[in-house]
């Protein structure tokens, strides 16, 4: 079974504030469910978090002839890197300001939006574009139509299995994996490729740091399976869309059937952790708990599902 995807919300802003009309964004929604904001943030707005920024280095930058935190504002930017001082600017403007466009406009971010500054000139307003994506809408249909047939003895047979043996009973495994061959191929909706993509480079990332704790460079590895860079993405991304549809299936499933989580259920899986005791620290945090929940609940639909096969 599948357990990697969460969706990620960006903080809940409470704050009653509305987007001044300057900033009034454009929104572009793609079919996918991939979302395009455009945003023009007044200079005004970015001469006030540039002085903060330079009041905050200050007192770390040396400035010939002043004393820390005494020099000019001006001669303290001058000081701080160009890609530096727009990253803090930004992390001054955007969490709030993206959080009250997806307020007014019903938006429901399923990742924090990617963010490209398209013009940040002296003196000018800036444009900024926000990509994000929803979690698509799911109709499940008549999805338990075909469950009791689907692992009859007489049609199950996995890779490795002999074919003499396949009319023995199923085990629990080739069941679940009946289960989630049935709900792939019935279940059909659009993925965001936003969703996709981070996914895929999420599992390109932990493979690469698998492969240089083995010593090996990427390339080399690439030839040792006998495959090219393109032909492991694009495995990867048939992957990463397999297991993101899964889990959003089993998650609205999970919700359809009314199944629910306890505490002690969650309580029980870092218990079972706690042989290492750092992994059980991290995971005793409501992030790493609710991740906990959602991924039991997913664990409840499948169970759920195999039973009525």
């Amino acid at each position: 079974m599948y357990n990697t995807y969460m969706p990620k919300k960006l903080n809940e802003n409470k704050s009653t504030t509305k987007v001044s009309e300057p900033n009034k964004p454009t929104i572009a929604k793609s079919d996918d469910g991939t979302i395009q904001i455009t945003i023009t943030i007044p200079y005004t707005d970015i001469k006030k978090h540039k002085e903060e920024v330079a009041n905050e280095y200050s007192d770390k930058v040396e400035i010939p002839g002043f004393r820390p935190g005494k020099a000019p504002l001006d001669k303290v930017l001058e000081k701080i890197p160009e890609n530096n001082l727009l990253e803090k600017i930004l992390q001054k403007i955007l969490p709030n300001l993206l959080s009250l466009i997806f307020k007014e406009n019903n938006i429901k971010p399923a990742i924090y939006p990617r963010i490209e500054l398209i013009s940040a000139q002296e003196e000018k307003d800036w444009q900024i574009r926000a990509v994000t994506c929803e979690i698509p809408e799911i109709n499940l249909g008549d999805y338990k139509k075909g469950l009791p047939e689907i692992t009859r003895t007489s049609s199950i047979w996995v890779p490795g299995k002999d074919k003499d043996n396949a009319n023995q009973n199923p085990t629990r495994e080739e069941k679940e994996q009946a289960v989630i061959k049935h709900l792939l191929e019935t279940i059909k909706f659009n993925i965001p490729k936003l969703l996709i993509e981070e996914e895929v480079n999420s599992r390109l990332s932990k493979l690469l740091e698998r492969i240089e704790k083995l010593g090996l460079s990427l390339e080399s590895y690439l030839t040792s399976i006998k495959k090219s860079a393109n032909d492991l993405r694009k495995e990867y991304e048939e992957q990463s869309k397999n297991a993101i549809a899964l889990d959003l299936i089993l998650s609205k499933i999970a919700e359809e059937e009314n199944l629910t989580v306890n505490q002690n259920d969650i309580d029980a899986m870092i218990k079972a952790s706690q042989v290492d005791r750092d992994l059980a620290k991290e995971l005793d945090t409501p992030e790493k708990r609710q991740l906990i929940e959602i991924i039991l609940r997913r664990r409840k639909a499948l169970d759920f599902l195999v039973s009525l096969t």
